[in-house]
């Protein structure tokens, strides 16, 4: 990578952490619940990226919901791909209510036809943990925003 690529990746996760810190509604009385997010995404970036989906999030204390995942965002990217039977890691929720919402993205891709995907996404103190394989092309640097919302 030339080092405008490297400075462009590095002010994006700075300012990814900024919105990380934003407060979030929580009680700190009740336990904190794991959910699990299964899903199936694909889309395309060629400097504007966008990406749709949909999965399962199923939580430790019963809960569970059909979702529908949005991934949108800007940078130095372009390609097309498929994440399928992808995995996600919820942490630090206290019911799944709070797993929708808006994630903070930051990242670099590289893939060509089989590629894998993990990342770390925040959305205040909570955590998204997400891994995946699929196809495609992906080269760039990103920042953008990952929705989770009911089905």
């Amino acid at each position: 990578m030339n080092m405008r690529t490297v400075a462009l990746a590095s002010l994006a996760l700075a300012g990814a952490t900024a919105l990380a810190a934003l407060p979030q509604r929580a009680n700190a009385t009740e336990p904190t619940v794991k959910c699990e997010l299964s899903y199936n995404l694909q889309g395309w970036s060629i400097i504007y990226k966008q990406a749709e989906g949909t999965g399962m999030v199923t939580c430790n204390n019963g809960q569970s919901a059909a979702v529908k995942i949005r991934v949108v965002g800007g940078g130095l990217t372009a390609g097309k791909y498929r994440v399928e039977n992808g995995k996600g890691e919820i942490t630090k929720v206290h019911g799944i209510d709070e797993v929708f919402g808006d994630y903070v993205q930051a990242g670099a891709e590289a893939g060509v036809v089989k590629s894998a995907q993990a990342q770390v996404l925040t959305k205040g103190t909570i955590s998204l943990a997400l891994s995946g394989t699929g196809q495609g092309i992906d080269l760039g640097v990103s920042v953008g925003k990952f929705t989770i919302s009911r089905q």
